[in-house]
């Protein structure tokens, strides 16, 4: 995620922080020194560090859940609305899915019941109604604080955890897709109610939540949607054709060159039999060009963790490979391992584009039956 930094890894997820996290850290500080001076900005810095704490194990509750189903997760950037947890997939299977959209809030129950038997019992709902004021004790406030996750995050909503408990449970009897759908739908209602009750209520914060919600119910449903559709068209369908290639010798003004004469914004890199050896991206390209100068060659600049698919196999696993790498593009290739062409995020939202707009039984797919891809590194009469 751009303007985030890492502060540390823990058995290969990178914590890092979102340089707007800090900017809350400072309008915290100048609040509380703003109502009661220097010890108030401190215990209102600590007092939001410590939630933060508990809003990153919450996040490694999933982590460690889905790492129990193989899924792993690169990095959670701890963000001013909560912590985000970037996992390659969502399990598609009910019960792994409950277990790993539990896991989260189960380590807020864990740390609030721990905290309630260090205070001896249950703290007053002073505290919980005071959340932010220092004048309550800063262990009776996180003790409700994750009182408080628990109960937001099972709200029955994506992006939620609730959410996703909702579509496990409905996936078991309707499948994984008509489940989404109607929990994205449900999600959206309750956004709806959020909404009307921050207008009317005059709330800001549950406006900002609503909008939150509807916008992430939307996204898994469309995300989800693509996926299905992606299992049914083969990636060649979906893959640029006709590019320019970069040969492993190239310097980067030759790429700066094919970069203002086309419109291509990744470049393969390509050798004399026609093999993928990585993607120059246009920002990698100018990033180099300022570090070392036009003369640099391309293979140092160069994105070499490029996954390779066949081009009978389907877009999902293209889908799937550009979602658990991070890559800029996948190669398509032949039996013989030469590239046919790349798959890109925007190559795909294109083909999804038409096939939304197609009218029912007019999908006709680019290559004929019959008819393999055309291969770019055939002699041209």
């Amino acid at each position: 995620m751009t303007w985030s930094f890492p502060i540390g890894t823990v058995q290969g997820t990178v914590i890092r922080i979102h340089l707007t996290f800090l900017l809350l850290l400072l309008w915290i500080g100048g609040s509380g020194f703003a109502q009661g001076g220097t010890r108030e900005a401190i215990a209102s810095v600590v007092f939001v560090c410590l939630l933060f704490l508990c809003v990153l194990l919450h996040e490694f509750g999933h982590v460690f859940a889905a790492r129990r189903y193989g899924v792993r997760t690169p990095d959670i950037t701890l963000l001013p609305i909560g912590g985000v947890a970037q996992m390659e997939r969502i399990p598609e299977k009910p019960g792994e899915e409950l277990v790993v959209a539990l896991a989260g809030p189960a380590v807020n129950v864990v740390i609030a019941a721990v905290l309630f038997l260090a205070l001896g019992g249950v703290p007053s709902m002073q505290a919980a109604a005071e959340l932010h004021s220092p004048g309550q004790g800063i262990l009776e406030r996180l003790a409700w604080v994750n009182v408080t996750l628990v109960v937001f995050n099972l709200i029955p909503a994506f992006p939620m955890d609730g959410g996703r408990v909702l579509r496990a449970f409905l996936a078991m009897r309707i499948g994984h897709v008509r489940a989404t759908q109607r929990a994205a739908a449900v999600g959206q209602v309750v956004a709806f109610g959020f909404g009307i009750l921050g207008l009317f209520g005059g709330n800001p914060l549950l406006v900002f939540i609503a909008l939150f919600v509807y916008l992430g119910a939307a996204s898994e449903a469309h995300a989800v949607q693509m996926r299905e559709v992606g299992r049914g068209i083969p990636a060649s369908d979906a893959m640029v054709t006709r590019f320019e290639a970069l040969a492993p010798n190239a310097r980067i003004e030759d790429a700066v060159a094919l970069l203002i004469a086309t419109t291509q914004r990744e470049f393969p890199v390509v050798d004399g039999a026609g093999t993928l050896r990585g993607v120059l991206t246009r920002d990698d390209m100018i990033r180099v060009l300022k570090e070392q100068g036009p003369d640099a060659p391309v293979l140092e600049a160069m994105r070499r963790d490029i996954p390779l698919i066949g081009a009978r196999q389907c877009l999902g696993e293209a889908m799937e490979a550009l979602q658990q790498t991070g890559a800029p593009a996948v190669g398509v290739t032949d039996a013989f391992g030469r590239l046919l062409g790349l798959v890109t995020p925007e190559t795909m939202g294109e083909l999804m584009m038409v096939h939304a707009a197609r009218p029912p039984g007019g999908t006709a797919p680019r290559n004929p039956p019959g008819h393999p891809p055309p291969n770019p590194w055939a002699p041209r009469a």
